[in-house]
């Protein structure tokens, strides 16, 4: 059940990289802050909408988060400010300007398939982590 004060993390559900990601931020996410969704899949099609974020553009990580979608670089600080550790201190990098952060990423975002592989079909969670899956 999705909550007020659960944020949403949308992810590319084939992707090595993204689905390696979701499993980190799951281990650090201590107050359970966080729900998850695919791209590909129905709840995660339906927030883009909501959001106006064309999917055919979208080859990024999407946090929802009080009403408001961050994508990219400003997705990936916002949710490391609440995980567990040092990992909020990555939040500092936000004052880098977006133009520098999102080349970054997207440079990563081209290439994630050819460095970390691809699924055929997206993420099935286990019993355990349904409860924080769309």
């Amino acid at each position: 059940m999705i909550k007020e004060n659960h944020e949403i993390i949308l992810f590319d559900g084939v992707c090595n990289l993204c689905n390696s990601s979701v499993n980190f931020i799951i281990q650090r996410d201590k107050d359970h802050v966080f729900r998850f969704g695919a791209l590909q899949e129905e709840p995660g099609k339906s927030l883009l909408s909501k959001h106006n974020i064309d999917p055919k553009n979208t080859d990024s990580i999407v946090l929802i988060k009080n009403g408001k979608a961050y994508t990219k670089s400003s997705a990936a600080l916002h949710a490391a400010k609440k995980l567990t550790g040092a990992w909020p201190l990555l939040f500092g990098f936000i004052i880098i300007p977006k133009f520098i952060r999102n080349g970054v990423y997207d440079y990563i975002a081209k290439n994630r398939y050819k460095w970390y592989g691809k699924k055929d079909s997206c993420m099935i969670p286990t019993p355990d982590l349904k409860a924080k899956f769309l």
